[in-house]
């Protein structure tokens, strides 16, 4: 349906002074702001100006408030520009684009004020999670929680050159066993890259496949000035030239001008009659204006586009730009790093009729009245509702989680009994809890869980086995109220599914408490996924099992060893090692209020640590004797503060071990022989390290910034009855950096013991003694720490 005129008018003008303030703001952070740190953004000027008029279509037409988009990174000025209008964005951070405090140099959800829907710094990742969050509304929506809000669309814009990005592959393929619906992905085709210009034909390889996975593509190649030349005579002859031509070369011609374009189309189609004339009734501006008028930059033909969708299957756009259109390195295969000279902006400025001194004015140099601009960027669909971030209601976390005890198990078994406990009940919190796992459901003590709650499907698929009466342990039916959903072998898709259901409260209105468990050592194979996740401020809970050289039949490739430093370095995430079940009972039931805490960059008032994030259990399929003890406030807190005395040291302590996870039985074999040996040895069980450090960073940060503050870290409270020359041994199946800055808290000798190196099969203790994480080993490193005669117990090797 045709674009009205009035609409398309003011559309056009809008998408005009889009253009103006995001290069202005880029100029600005260049060549105006003081103090700039030198840093040239002119990747910005070129990528931003290829998308404007989708961006704009989009968001002063097309939008609704319930639609999301993760704009492509280096279109950032254009999103804050167009926020500026609409007026959620400030001039101030606009002045101050990639300066502190600043608008963000890729769009933020945690950092900018303007409503970013997906942070998208990462290059790939938040096209992905579009997809994903389309299938958290489509279980959100089964579920019936989205009763008084309509589903909106999930929306990426992309480079051409970032579909190089391999998760964006393997979100495709789970999209498409999971019946995704309501996606846009809107590809920015300039066909140039950082570094140089893209194949030949890729539009062909991307409809295609798009196409195999069942979404309907829509390629948006020529803007109204060209569809109106291939009308006259003469003009299939230019469509065919068009087409033919390499993508090299369109790109240097748009760069040369329009009398580089009439020499090449002479030389090339040659002397045709009705094709010259159509090319000589033009001067040279106008033929530029024409080979320039590709869809992606014609406001009829994007809106045309977007509003002829009439189904919720996903859709592709292909839609043809050049990079820095408009500006007068358009096209130049060098434009990322290019920039405007103050010299090339005063003539732009000067021929956008924008006086000098008002150049953020909203409605400057445009012949609109400001009224009637105004008003209509207050009816656009998108703003009607200002912003759009949701809440929701927290939910009711029990003081105390149940299982089922054994003498003797493993963390892993653990997490398993408690979820087992969690799905028998009628809870709002059992409600609320939605799994996942990159194929390792079972392996990974899921398997009770989804009996129980079932796999989360659209529509209803029995178990086939126990339909066919074939014995077996699992039933794996499907059905829209299902609680865990089915994944392949991709734990960057684990990631990114767990972001999106992490932000359901601000995307939906709905709070979701998702579980997403894998093995330990493939949490690297995923890293950049979780640390998007955890930038976005996404709330989840990972229990990766099993872990470290404890694995010890399955070899070195399934041995975790930098995880345990991943844990305490990733920011957003509380990182917990648990020896016994009990404490992961303790962890868990926090872990869910963390997930549903607020936080702050100031963090909790009371520590000064963050106050609430995601969480990352790291289990041991390693069984291992259970304490019998009460569980009081007290110890309940030790727990989840980091650290607690197992054995509390005498005043004259001679050496404490201090012991993280599946080593339990090492450290408390080890400080039962060291007994007789050393005075008042003590037992320090470590739960995380990590809250334990951010606790001894935080609280030496409140000390640095109160003068004479007495405020002291959990940590610092545990070691300070320590005489000074006590030593401590720390031990943990992973790095041994992870606890080796205890002694720096007290200033304490100090010898940390651990894994460095890949592992290899064996028995637990063919690998601890190889490793030197064994009771004898503890008890080597405590001798070494202290004076006196040797150690007259060791164990007896077996």
């Amino acid at each position: 349906m045709p674009v009205e005129s009035t609409r398309l008018e003011l559309l056009s003008a809008l998408a005009r002074k889009v253009l103006w303030l995001s290069s202005w703001t880029i100029h600005h952070a260049n060549h105006i702001r003081p103090n700039s740190d030198g840093l040239k953004v002119g990747g910005h000027q070129a990528s931003s100006a290829s998308l404007v008029t989708i961006m704009s279509a989009l968001y002063f037409s097309v939008l609704k408030p319930e639609d999301r988009v993760a704009v492509k990174p280096h279109a950032s000025p254009v999103f804050h520009a167009i926020q500026y209008l609409f007026g959620h964005q400030t001039r101030e951070k606009l002045e101050n684009f990639r300066g502190f405090k600043g608008a963000q140099s890729y769009p933020s959800r945690t950092k900018d004020v303007d409503d970013v829907d997906f942070s998208t710094g990462s290059v790939g990742l938040g096209v992905a999670q579009t997809l994903f969050s389309s299938l958290v509304q489509d279980y959100v929506t089964a579920h019936g929680w989205m009763k008084d809000r309509p589903e909106g669309r999930m929306i990426s814009l992309v480079g051409d050159a970032e579909m190089d990005e391999g998760n964006i592959f393997e979100a495709l393929l789970e999209g498409w066993k999971h019946g995704l619906r309501n996606t846009w992905w809107i590809v920015d085709y300039n066909r140039q890259s950082l570094d140089a210009v893209v194949r030949e034909g890729l539009w062909e390889k991307f409809e295609s496949m798009f196409r195999n996975f069942g979404w309907d593509v829509r390629i948006v190649k020529y803007g109204r000035l060209m569809q109106a030349a291939f009308a006259e005579p003469g003009g299939e002859a230019l469509r065919r030239w068009i087409d033919s031509c390499p993508n090299q070369m369109y790109a240097a011609l748009c760069f040369q001008g329009g009398a580089a374009f009439r020499k090449r189309l002479r030389d090339e189609i040659g002397d045709q009659g009705e094709v010259s004339a159509l090319i000589e009734r033009r001067s040279d501006d106008e033929l530029l204006a024409l080979m320039s008028n590709l869809g992606g930059h014609d406001m009829a033909s994007m809106c045309e586009a977007f509003e002829a969708i009439d189904h919720d299957r996903p859709v592709c756009f292909i839609a043809y730009t050049i990079k820095g259109v408009g500006l007068p390195f358009q096209g130049h295969k060098d434009n990322h790093a290019g920039l405007m000279t103050p010299t090339q902006m005063e003539k732009w400025r000067a021929s956008q009729n924008i006086r000098a001194g008002h150049e953020w004015e909203k409605f400057e140099g445009l012949p609109q009245q400001p009224a009637a601009l105004e008003a209509f960027l207050k009816d656009a669909p998108f703003n009607r509702e200002g912003r759009r971030r949701l809440t929701a209601p927290v939910i009711d976390v029990p003081q105390r989680l149940a299982f089922s005890p054994s003498p003797q198990m493993s963390t892993q078994q653990g997490f398993g009994l408690v979820l087992n406990e969690l799905a028998r009940g009628d809870t709002e919190l059992a409600s609320r809890i939605v799994t996942a796992s990159p194929d390792v459901t079972v392996s990974t003590n899921l398997g009770a869980w989804v009996n129980r709650r079932g796999l989360f499907a659209k529509g209803e698929a029995a178990d086939l086995f126990r339909k066919e009466k074939i014995p077996s342990t699992f039933n794996w039916d499907f059905s829209p109220k299902g609680q865990h959903i089915e994944l392949g072998i991709a734990e960057s898709n684990l990631f990114l599914l767990m972001s999106a259901l992490g932000l359901s409260s601000s995307i939906n209105g709905v709070r979701l408490l998702p579980i997403a468990t894998l093995y330990d050592p493939f949490i690297s194979r995923a890293l950049d996924q979780l640390n998007y996740a955890c930038y976005q401020d996404a709330r989840f809970m990972v229990a990766a099992t099993p872990s470290g050289v404890t694995l010890a039949p399955e070899g070195g490739a399934h041995q975790s060893i930098v995880t345990p430093l991943i844990g305490i370095a990733q920011d957003g995430l509380a990182a917990f090692e648990p020896a016994f079940v009990d404490e992961l009972a303790v962890i868990m039931g926090w872990g869910f209020q963390h997930m549903q805490r607020e936080s702050s960059e100031e963090g909790d008032e009371q520590n000064g640590m963050r106050s609430g994030g995601s969480v990352y259990l790291r289990l041991s399929t390693r069984s291992i004797d259970q304490p019998q003890r009460m569980m009081t406030p007290d110890l309940q807190r030790g727990i989840t503060d980091g650290a607690y005395w197992l054995r509390k040291p005498g005043p004259n302590a001679e050496v404490v071990i201090a012991y993280t996870g599946a080593v339990a039985p090492e450290a408390i074999e080890a400080i039962g022989l060291l007994g007789e040996s050393r005075r008042d040895v003590g037992l320090l069980a470590i739960t995380s390290a990590d809250r334990l450090h951010a606790g001894w960073t935080a609280a030496r940060k409140i000390r640095r910034d109160n003068r004479g503050s007495k405020h002291m870290s959990h940590i610092e409270k545990l070691l300070a009855p320590l005489p000074r020359d006590c030593g401590i041994v720390t031990v943990i199946d992973g790095h041994p950096a992870t606890l080796g800055w205890l002694g720096s808290v007290r200033g304490h000798r100090l010898e940390a013991l651990g894994v460095e190196h890949f592992g290899q099969t064996g028995t637990i203790p063919d690998l601890y003694r190889h490793h030197g994480i064994d009771a004898n080993a503890i008890i080597d490193a405590a001798e070494g720490l202290t004076a006196g005669a040797p150690v007259r117990h060791r164990k007896m090797a077996v």
